[in-house]
């Protein structure tokens, strides 16, 4: 396959950065619960914001792409304090923050995401 994509796998709770076929490298990732699930499906990074506060839950969420409205892809200070303890508001959180930070920089807009 060809093309620069995110593929998130909401079974392993993992992240894979795969370029035309290749995986690069991955991460741990976090999901929504039954109230605010992740949606799934074949989405397209639509907006990157570096320094991004949420307008609903007026947190931080760095190094955001986003994919699907306002869900995201972006590290979360809460999971990586707390890990599996909590869940997010729907977004992809990320607990590494070197990790997500190289994802942003490598990730372009256009770029797939598959949620499944």
């Amino acid at each position: 396959m060809t093309g620069r994509v995110i593929c998130i796998d909401m079974e392993t709770r993992t992240l894979l950065w795969v370029v035309d076929g290749k995986p690069q490298y991955g991460m741990d990732v976090r999901f929504g619960d039954e109230n605010n699930p992740t949606r799934k499906g074949k989405f397209d990074i639509t907006l990157k914001m570096e320094h991004c506060i949420s307008t609903i839950y007026h947190t931080s969420m760095p190094d955001a792409m986003f994919f699907s409205g306002g869900e995201a892809v972006h590290f979360s200070i809460d999971f990586a304090t707390y890990g599996y303890a909590h869940h997010s508001h729907g977004c992809v959180n990320v607990r590494d923050r070197a990790a997500v930070a190289k994802l942003f920089a490598d990730t372009k807009l256009g770029d797939g995401v598959v949620v499944y």
